[in-house]
């Protein structure tokens, strides 16, 4: 998609001045940022909550699956110092390290991955991960330029990490549960 819309990017401006199409793609980028934290918010921060929900009512501390403010706010605080933290290490990575990304590539990216968010949230009501989908964004404006200009040994380890990742969780977690289970026998 990303590809496609890059491409499209790339002939409507194909006789304008890069200085000047550059500097009105910076401007749009601020609203396709927004658009795409929108998209990260809608995404990542409804699994959260609706794991501490399905925590609540386990514990019997909640009687329905309604969410209360108290989650919303912990979770939006949650993900905003998560992002202040880690999110320039993420950034670097993924607009430096896998493609140089320039504004109209950058715009392109941020858009094409805004979209996916917001069709799997309100049309297919599926969580997706924002970080899954802004690298597929991003790796297919890479393309545009050409495609050895893409990293893809920076991207083959990313995809290794997220592979490793649910192993990598699992397993502890199980050895825990059994390890509790053996203890306190319930």
């Amino acid at each position: 998609m990303t590809y496609l819309l890059h491409t499209g990017i790339l002939w409507v401006f194909r006789r304008s001045t890069p200085r000047r199409v550059t500097r009105r793609f910076r401007l749009a980028q601020t609203v396709s940022a927004a658009a795409m934290g929108l998209g990260h918010g809608l995404q990542d921060a409804q699994k959260t909550m609706g794991v501490i929900v399905l925590a609540l009512v386990t514990a019997g501390w909640q009687d329905d699956f309604s969410v209360p403010v108290w989650v919303i706010a912990a979770v939006a605080l949650a993900m905003a110092a998560g992002t202040y933290t880690g999110g320039r290490r993420i950034i670097t990575t993924l607009g430096r390290r896998i493609v140089r990304l320039d504004p109209p590539r950058g715009f392109a990216a941020e858009t094409a991955a805004a979209a996916v968010l917001y069709t799997t949230a309100f049309l297919v009501k599926a969580p997706i991960s924002t970080t899954q989908t802004i690298t597929a964004a991003i790796l297919g404006a890479g393309a545009t330029k050409r495609f050895s200009a893409v990293r893809w040994q920076v991207a083959r380890s990313i995809g290794t990490a997220w592979i490793f990742t649910f192993p990598g969780a699992g397993i502890p977690a199980a050895a825990l549960y059994l390890l509790l289970h053996a203890v306190t026998g319930l």
